[in-house]
């Protein structure tokens, strides 16, 4: 093991951050309540759009488990869920004690394939109750495909839950992620493209649902001078403290995406070296991707990803095999899976490469030197 370790994705702080935290500290607003809170959501309704609401949350998470409450989910009813995601996305369905179905992959954009999407949904039909909902996933940073997914939303006349946790700065046909579904969340992990240490947001349609959600991450308190609940409710409020550090990192947003997207063409230049290595890239113009994750497969038996993985790690090198899909989980395997298994197929060759947007030219040297013993 030699030199600094390189990262697989670490925070990178733009600098004012301090300066909002300072101002928490203060006002003494170092609670759920605050400022930072305010200009943080106002912040992200600009740069998201026209009728996004931005709800701040302390993760991901929680945003999904909200969107599931504020459509209605309860025990025994049908989510449908793509399966080559994180956790995080499908875990909220087992809060509610729903039953999630999980839906495979397309190769464009290794998001919901729309012919199993409608096999899935036909399934729960034949079952006799309607899904209450999709989880479309745009995972990596690459968009899912959009148009089709929202078509066959529309024609069962059922709802899509975005989760776009890996996709600010996105987009779709020029229009951001975070802004397709009738909700949709964004994460701000420590390792996502911006972070507030942790949390995440729920973006809804309309201020009435944000309106729900606030009451929900806050314990559900009635509009009393006491405390009094009739329902259960969370502790799911984004700290101000938290919030402070996302007003510094959103003003380097746009140099972020800008150096992830760097990122991937150095790659890319790389790669077109090699003949048994494909770069997951944007399948058309329509897609803008912000390149979270640089990931690649492996298309030949001439070296395993255990193998290249070993030889970065060697290296003080980070590296990641894919998401495992849900439907070969043992939390979630048995339970209904729609597909051909493409999902499974890439995870079995792929492999997430450093991809920060703090990574340097001699960082990029290194990874270079390893991927070069791997050339035919």
């Amino acid at each position: 093991m030699e030199g600094q370790k390189i990262w697989l994705s670490p925070p990178h702080m733009g600098g004012s951050e301090l300066k909002y935290i300072q101002n928490a500290f203060d006002t003494n607003w170092i609670s759920q309540y605050g400022s930072n809170i305010d200009e943080f959501e106002k912040s992200l309704e600009n740069c998201l759009g026209e009728n996004s609401f931005v709800t701040a949350l302390s993760s991901g998470t929680a945003a999904i488990h909200l969107a599931l409450r504020l459509l209605n989910v309860e025990e025994g009813d049908f989510v449908i869920c793509q399966s080559f995601t994180f956790v995080a996305s499908a875990n909220p369905i087992l809060y509610l004690k729903a039953v999630p179905v999980f839906v495979d992959s397309e190769s464009s954009t290794w998001n919901l394939c729309p012919n199993a999407l409608e096999d899935a949904i036909k399934y729960c039909l034949s079952q006799g109750k309607k899904p209450k909902a999709i989880i479309a996933v745009s995972l990596y940073g690459m968009p899912f495909m959009v148009d089709e997914v929202l078509e066959i939303s529309r024609k069962y006349e059922i709802p899509i839950v975005e989760d776009s946790a890996e996709a600010l700065g996105s987009k779709y046909k020029g229009k951001a992620c975070g802004t397709f579904g009738d909700l949709s969340i964004i994460s701000f992990n420590g390792n996502k493209i911006i972070t507030t240490s942790g949390g995440g947001i729920l973006i809804s349609r309309h201020k009435s649902d944000k309106d729900r959600a606030v009451y929900l991450a806050t314990q559900a308190k009635e509009d009393e001078d006491f405390y009094s609940h009739s329902e259960v409710g969370y502790n799911y409020r984004m700290s101000n403290i938290s919030a402070g550090i996302g007003r510094g990192q959103m003003e380097v947003l746009e140099n972020r995406i800008k150096q992830r997207r760097e990122n991937h063409d150095f790659y890319q230049e790389l790669i077109n070296e090699f003949e048994n290595i494909e770069l997951f890239s944007e399948p058309s113009e329509d897609f803008y991707s912000n390149y979270w994750l640089n990931t690649i497969l492996l298309n030949e038996n001439v070296f395993t990803k255990e193998e290249l993985k070993y030889e970065f790690s060697g290296s003080n090198i980070e590296t990641r095999y894919l998401w495992m899909p849900m439907h070969l989980q043992s939390l979630y395997k048995e339970y209904k899976f729609f597909g051909n298994n493409y999902s499974g197929t890439i995870f079995d060759k792929g492999l997430c490469l450093p991809s920060g947007s703090s990574l340097t030219n001699d960082c990029k040297g290194k990874i270079v030197e390893i991927l070069t013993k791997f050339k035919n």
